[in-house]
């Protein structure tokens, strides 16, 4: 007698389900994130130290994703992130930013000035979305543009979420350069603003990316690498907005949490 198609998809009683994963497909993501943790570029026997994976196995993955443009390989003979891997961030920051809107369109309707929405993306921090204030002198970032994390509020937000190998290896790529008078470059110091942030729970930047410019940042908690900021003429981000935009900002970042917390779980049904 013929199954019907609904008995074809059913194991027979105590067969093993295994699930349904690609294991080379695992181990190729399973490179990619080590390397994006080692901050974008590593050689093989780090590869093999943190994937637990024998050489000849790492090698063919690599050689595979180097061919489809996802990594690259240095004159040094290690490994880095590749051009694709940017294209494929940049699309994602984009859904990201849609997701965010709804909430920075209400930071701006509560506190009035313009609300930011960037992601940690190795040693930079890119905005991914930006809800202008109501003021007509306004602060205005270009969606897309990068910039260093240690004179930033959204940078110091994130930076003071990361272990100190991470944070000390970023603020090498940046070599701490100044770009106003205020901008810390001092690496004790730096690491001193650090614990407060992680005490305060929010991040300022006074004027350290631009002069007469105030921010005001929170992380997002979880995987993503993310922070929520408002900013504006320091003439108008007093202290006294600074303390009120503070629980908006979290509630901003919970609510954006479990947004893609949501996300997830419909894309896993």
């Amino acid at each position: 007698m013929r199954k019907s198609d609904t008995d074809a998809d059913v194991p027979p009683e105590g067969a093993v389900v295994r699930s349904a994963t690609v294991q080379s497909v695992e181990r190729a993501i399973d490179l990619l994130e080590a390397m994006a943790e080692a901050g974008g570029t590593a050689g093989l026997s780090h590869l093999a130290a943190t994937s637990g994976l024998p050489l000849p196995t790492i090698h063919r993955l690599v050689r595979t994703l180097a061919g489809r443009g996802y990594v690259r390989q240095e004159s040094s003979r290690e490994y880095a992130l590749g051009p694709r891997l940017v294209r494929l961030g940049d699309t994602a920051g984009r859904l990201v930013g849609v997701w965010a809107r709804p909430q920075l369109a209400s930071l701006v309707d509560t506190l009035g000035e313009s609300a930011n929405l960037a992601l940690m993306e190795g040693s930079q921090v890119v905005y991914v979305a930006q809800a202008p204030g109501r003021h007509s002198m306004r602060m205005f970032t270009e969606v897309g543009r990068r910039v260093s994390p240690h004179c930033t509020a959204v940078g110091k937000a994130l930076l003071s979420r990361m272990s100190p190998d991470r944070v000390a290896e970023i603020l090498r790529h940046t070599d701490m350069v100044s770009h106003t008078e205020n901008t810390i470059t001092d690496r004790a110091a730096y690491e001193r603003e650090l614990d407060r942030v992680r005490a305060a729970g929010f991040a300022i930047d006074e004027g350290e990316q631009e002069i007469g410019v105030r921010c005001v940042a929170v992380a997002l908690d979880g995987p993503l690498p993310a922070a929520v900021s408002i900013s504006g003429p320091t003439t108008r981000m007093t202290d006294a907005l600074v303390e009120s935009a503070v629980p908006q900002l979290r509630a901003a970042a919970d609510a954006l949490v479990a947004e893609l917390a949501r996300q997830d779980t419909t894309a896993g049904a």
